[in-house]
């Protein structure tokens, strides 16, 4: 029996739902997608980009209406894509899908509709009040980040062995099968003191992580600017890495079109596209759906 997997649409001036319209047939042959989309915006949607709505499109209500405005940043859009993922989230919570898959918000929007949270994540560790890990790539590459969207001047602070160790230890729990590079903060990691000493926390943390898994789950501090290169990938599929662009400027240099993101250490399945609203080609039929499959695909490999 398929499995069924609830589509947050996103912030529907960018391009969220001509990838959820374009690759439905596609979708429907691996699950049974339900969108989380009102029909007066689904039709609104498809009149912009010159389409019909599938005849199995299959939705669940959300309340709201607005004109869309493609490729603008716009209060009622972020609105109406906060509510597509709460219907989602509460589709997993009642036993109506197994995962949720999110189509891309807008984080202005959201500010300027009034939301506190930054995006998908901060909203999903409030919810269930657990400590999500975003994790993003694709089969070749994953990395998740210690750190995500804070400023960089702050990072060093949250450098701690006590958050670090739990970090790491959820990671585990979540993909207990994977060893993790882990990556210094400093450039050359560091080198030993000279440059900056917070390796010698995250190499603390590491020892007491594994010690209390009993294996080696976790190596480093490596260097950073070495950690991708392929002898690096050779060695580690997936990495630690301590904020947001030392993880994912290498990683969306090297596969940006596949990559998709996964919140970790949750209740519920949710993965994503790793790539924004995209607004300079909304509504004109040039999106990908690529990232999209492979977060379909992926969500449908974590409920197994």
């Amino acid at each position: 029996m398929k499995k069924t997997i609830a589509i947050s649409i996103g912030d529907l001036n960018g391009v969220g739902i001509e990838i959820a319209l374009k690759a439905h047939t596609e979708v429907v042959k691996l699950c049974k997608p339900l969108y989380c989309i009102n029909s007066y915006m689904l039709h609104q949607a498809c009149e912009l980009l010159d389409i019909t709505p599938p005849s199995d499109f299959e939705r669940v209500e959300v309340a709201g209406s607005f004109n869309i405005k493609e490729g603008c940043v716009d209060a009622d859009a972020g609105r109406y894509s906060y509510d597509s993922f709460l219907s989602a989230i509460k589709l997993c919570e009642t036993k109506k899908a197994d995962a949720v898959v999110t189509l891309p918000i807008h984080k202005e929007a959201w500010m300027l509709c009034g939301l506190k949270y930054k995006g998908h994540t901060d909203l999903l560790r409030d919810y269930f009040k657990k400590d999500a890990i975003m994790m993003l790539g694709c089969e070749r590459l994953f990395v998740a980040l210690y750190t995500e969207h804070i400023p960089l001047r702050e990072v060093a602070s949250h450098i701690t062995k006590e958050e670090l160790l739990r970090f790491f230890l959820d990671l585990n729990r979540a993909i207990p099968d994977k060893q993790f590079g882990v990556l210094g903060l400093n450039p050359h990691a560091g080198d030993n003191g000279v440059l900056g000493d917070e390796e010698r926390v995250i190499g603390a943390a590491i020892e007491e992580a594994n010690n209390s898994i009993g294996k080696e789950a976790f190596v480093g501090a490596l260097v950073p600017d070495t950690a991708f290169t392929p002898h690096g990938r050779e060695r580690f599929s997936h990495f630690v890495a301590m904020y947001h662009d030392q993880g994912l400027a290498p990683l969306k240099a090297l596969y940006f079109d596949e990559s998709i993101n996964v919140s970790l250490n949750l209740p519920i399945i949710r993965t994503s596209v790793d790539h924004g609203t995209a607004f300079d080609i909304a509504y004109q039929g040039k999106a990908s759906t690529l990232s999209y499959m492979n977060a379909i695909k992926s969500a449908l490999n974590f409920t197994t």
